[in-house]
């Protein structure tokens, strides 16, 4: 049996009642430096140690990874379909509206769900997704750079702010 079978990743998929192959122990590898990829960024990375995969194949493993439990898939308004591998413990993301980075962000008060919502209508509450949107540090600098007085204007829209609701 390949060493790569014997992984930490392999007893993921094995636990998860998966069989272990190699395009399902890549895509976890894709995943594990890289949170919150799309679809064609894990190929790429994916195609590099197992040149024969294709772009359909990938989106197949992610689709029963995610199903699975091993994977979470979050789709921040106007991109598409991110993977990450933290899962279960119902924390929520920050997005960049310039450039799309996703950071991670833990649950900020009481327990999972993080949210109750004032009226429940009839629902049991399992969990929360919250997504705060904003501008990351890098996107600020080059946006001061850009205006020359290292102030952006408050509340500028850029081209990936999503439209609000009214």
């Amino acid at each position: 049996m390949p060493e790569q079978y014997d992984a930490p990743h392999a007893r993921v998929l094995r636990d998860a009642g998966l069989k272990v192959t190699a395009p399902r122990l890549a895509v976890l590898d894709a995943l594990e430096d890289h949170p919150h990829e799309g679809a064609e960024a894990v190929y790429a990375r994916v195609a590099e140690t197992l040149p024969s995969t294709s772009l359909q194949a990938v989106y197949g493993v992610l689709g029963a990874l995610a199903d699975a439990g091993i994977l979470r898939r979050i789709e921040p308004a106007g991109s598409p379909a991110r993977y990450e591998r933290r899962v279960g413990d119902n924390h929520h993301h920050l997005v960049c509206t310039g450039c799309g980075r996703v950071e991670d962000v833990d649950c900020l008060v009481g327990a999972s769900p993080c949210l109750t919502p004032g009226h429940d209508h009839g629902f049991r509450i399992e969990r929360a997704e919250v997504t705060f949107w904003g501008v990351c540090a890098d996107c600020r600098a080059v946006d001061a750079v850009a205006h020359g007085d290292g102030a952006a204007p408050e509340g500028r829209p850029t081209a990936s702010t999503p439209e609000p609701i009214v």
